[in-house]
């Protein structure tokens, strides 16, 4: 907002001008504060909004505090990009000014990469992951902490009877919480592991028809749902893994008299190469399942892909039409970025929190993308 006082400072000069100049005095002054707003609107709006630190892979959620929305950062891995910098840390940022905090990190104080995390009415809830020890070996953890964010406290809410890293996440009804598909210490699931918040049980769902994948991407509109992309385990070879894209895109629609039945539709797969680690969310007054950046090149958590080649990361932005049953390509993004466990939306802005960007380097920044670019298209 403007300085009151530095406005008034304004009074004289233009007084003095008007009348010298015979201008209409309210004429000028207006169009002196008007100059003064778009300044001070552009000046807001071209501000940088950062972390404290650069993280990547890192678990991030949504919640409006005191009318303002807040979005919070849990786990990742840091700049240097080695088990050493595989982390529990936690940090906030006002998606309106930018103003950051560092938070209590998760209790055990374990560093988790693939988490992912959900807000539910008040409370948020940071799921999974696997930790990293020295001889690199990779450990899917059960826990589900329930986090506080006016108290910045923690409590173990539960276990996931099958422990996945690297799943998607989805919330139905601000009740059921839904996990699809997934990796699990040596190998992807096919499980849709449901935990009903308010009874504070677990049942399972319709498992995932298509190739079980991890590192996909997805979102939720109503009980409508779209999974995408991630990637498949091709072969096993003396023990060795051989991993590769999953060119599949799956339609969800979850029975409203039973939330354990869902129907599965393979639709058809949108216009780009398949996506590892893509940011992804619902926008229920558009009815669309919004994708965005990730990399075409199935990677290690240090960014290098699983054929020793160094990934890139992407800019597109896309969308499914749950109402057209069709996908539309956005103007790309300003920033191509990669490593995503999640895309934030607010009323009027959707945003990516860290992740990599170019040459696989850990970034602070924070990508805001206007819900207005979901309005355009351009030519695939």
């Amino acid at each position: 907002m403007i300085n009151r006082i530095d406005t008034l400072d304004w009074i004289e000069p233009l007084n003095r001008f008007a009348g010298s100049n015979k201008f209409d005095l309210k004429v000028l002054y207006l169009t002196a504060l008007l100059f003064l707003l778009l300044a001070n609107h552009s000046f807001l709006h071209a501000k940088e909004m950062r972390l404290p630190q650069p993280v990547a892979n890192n678990a991030v959620a949504l919640q409006t505090i005191n009318d303002q929305p807040i979005g919070f950062s849990f786990n990742g891995l840091a700049s240097g990009k080695t088990f050493r910098d595989v982390h529990a840390k936690a940090y906030s940022i006002n998606l309106v000014n930018g103003e950051t905090r560092e938070l209590a990190g998760l209790p055990d104080g374990k560093g988790r990469l693939a988490s992912i995390a959900v807000s539910i009415k008040n409370k948020i809830y940071v799921i999974g992951g696997y930790t990293v020890a020295a001889d690199h070996s990779e450990v899917s953890t059960p826990e589900i902490y329930q986090y506080d964010p006016l108290q910045n406290s923690y409590s173990l809410l539960t276990k996931m009877p099958i422990p996945v890293d690297d799943t998607v996440a989805l919330v139905y009804q601000d009740r059921y919480l839904y996990l699809i598909s997934g990796w699990h210490d040596t190998g992807n699931i096919a499980d849709v592991q449901v935990f009903d918040v308010q009874t504070g049980k677990w049942f399972a769902a319709t498992p995932f028809p298509g190739a079980s994948v991890f590192g996909h991407a997805g979102g939720l509109v109503g009980n409508q749902f779209v999974i995408a992309d991630g990637v498949k385990v091709l072969k096993v070879t003396d023990g060795k893994r051989t991993y590769g894209p999953s060119e599949e895109n799956w339609h969800g629609l979850i029975d409203p008299k039973d939330p354990s039945k869902i129907a599965w539709t393979k639709i058809a797969k949108h216009p780009f190469k398949p996506l590892y680690r893509m940011a992804a969310t619902g926008v229920d007054e558009l009815q669309k399942i919004v994708f965005a950046a990730g990399s075409d090149n199935p990677y290690n958590y240090n960014g290098i892909g699983y054929d020793k080649v160094p990934s890139s990361a992407s800019n597109q932005l896309f969308s499914y039409d749950l109402v057209k049953k069709a996908w539309s390509v956005h103007p790309p993004l300003t920033d191509a970025s990669m490593d995503h466990r999640g895309l934030l939306l607010t009323e009027e802005r959707m945003f990516i929190i860290g992740g990599m960007g170019d040459n696989q380097q850990v970034t602070a920044n924070v990508q805001a993308i206007p819900l207005s670019n979901l309005l355009k298209n351009k030519e695939k």
